[in-house]
């Protein structure tokens, strides 16, 4: 039995609507590296990569967005916006110029996943490949991605902290 828990407390046509798109990302990302592997290919040896660097060009255009400075204000005004902590039922539990902690009771890539049969270990590794993107964007403000728990490895919310180095 899987220990992944993952259902939506909102379910709102409109956020449903978009969760959807989530979870399309989500089954692409999950079918390239399935038929990679049947390729002979080992997707940890180049998804973590390629992800990092959707998430650096993300941050970039995010940081633009904002201002173009580094404030993690920025980041929430432009990344975590009302919809998104509709879709991803967020609540924010901190947020200032170095420090953005977030934490997330739903995840629409986790349930495409769950929806394709992965197994649990499945869903953390590709979890763990796609919180890459975060860590790129994390850089491009120039800080780190911390992840104390996370709904793919069987916590109740995942738990989402950008930090400025030096200011922990």
């Amino acid at each position: 039995m899987s220990k992944v828990k993952n259902e939506p407390r909102i379910k709102n046509p409109l956020i449903v609507a978009i969760r959807e798109q989530l979870e399309h990302r989500a089954l692409w990302m999950y079918l390239l590296t399935d038929e990679a592997k049947k390729h002979g290919l080992q997707p940890e040896e180049y998804a973590p990569d390629a992800i990092h660097r959707c998430g650096i060009y993300q941050g970039g255009n995010l940081r633009a967005k904002a201002g173009g400075g580094d404030s993690l204000k920025g980041l929430k005004k432009t990344l975590f916006s009302k919809f998104a902590q509709w879709v991803f039922e967020m609540d924010i539990q901190r947020c200032d110029d170095d420090h953005l902690s977030i934490d997330f009771h739903y995840c629409p890539l986790v349930k495409a996943w769950q929806k394709q049969g992965c197994s649990d270990e499945e869903i953390a590794l590709l979890c763990d490949h796609a919180m890459c993107g975060d860590r790129g964007i994390a850089e491009s403000f120039g800080c780190r991605l911390d992840l104390p728990a996370t709904i793919a490895h069987g916590d109740d919310v995942c738990k989402i902290r950008f930090v400025r180095p030096g200011k922990e």
